[in-house]
């Protein structure tokens, strides 16, 4: 859970699977069926107001291809947000094809380099998000689980699902959140 402040109380802390919705769409994009990591990226600087609309209201855009060098490597971050509910970057790798235990591999590297590096002292921990056309649940769990750094695997569409699909969300929304009211007083 993250929030900094001597105000802040154990149970208004958030976690980023709170703040980080999923699965985003990205119809607005327009993008055709193939498409490259570059082009994708393009596309959402070019329509970054929809983009921000869709991730949430509290993010903002800090940057992207932040380049950083480990050892005598250069990298580049896709896109780098900051989220003032969270009080921490989030760093996004886009990926056009499905989420790979790699992604989280290299993920893990940019974080450890940005909170080393771009992290102020009065922030959290920078959050990691690769935004993926496909996410294998069990893949994501062995391959995010029990990191130092947190990392939210998030699926994209470029349409909205059908009914079907949008009242099974819906349903698990719901029952998601009436859990958390039934647990409230405990």
């Amino acid at each position: 859970m993250l929030k900094k402040g001597a105000e802040a109380k154990p149970e208004d802390a958030v976690t980023p699977e709170e703040e980080i919705k999923d699965p985003f769409v990205l119809e607005f994009l327009n993008l055709k069926d193939e498409y490259s990591e570059s082009e994708l990226e393009e596309a959402l600087i070019q329509h970054l107001e929809k983009f921000l609309l869709e991730l949430g209201g509290d993010f903002a855009f800090r940057g992207r291809q932040r380049r950083l060098r480990v050892g005598d490597q250069w990298f580049r971050v896709d896109l780098v947000f900051f989220h003032r509910v969270l009080c921490c970057l989030v760093i996004i790798d886009l990926k056009v094809g499905k989420f790979t235990h790699a992604d989280a591999g290299q993920m893990h590297l940019y974080l450890n380099y940005a909170r080393e590096n771009w992290t102020h002292k009065d922030e959290n921990p920078p959050v990691g998000m690769i935004l993926c056309t496909e996410r294998d649940a069990s893949v994501a769990r062995y391959a995010l689980e029990g990191l130092p750094n947190k990392v939210v695997a998030a699926e994209y569409r470029m349409a909205l699902p059908d009914e079907k699909m949008l009242a099974a969300e819906l349903d698990r929304t719901r029952r998601m959140l009436e859990g958390r009211t039934s647990g409230a007083g405990l």
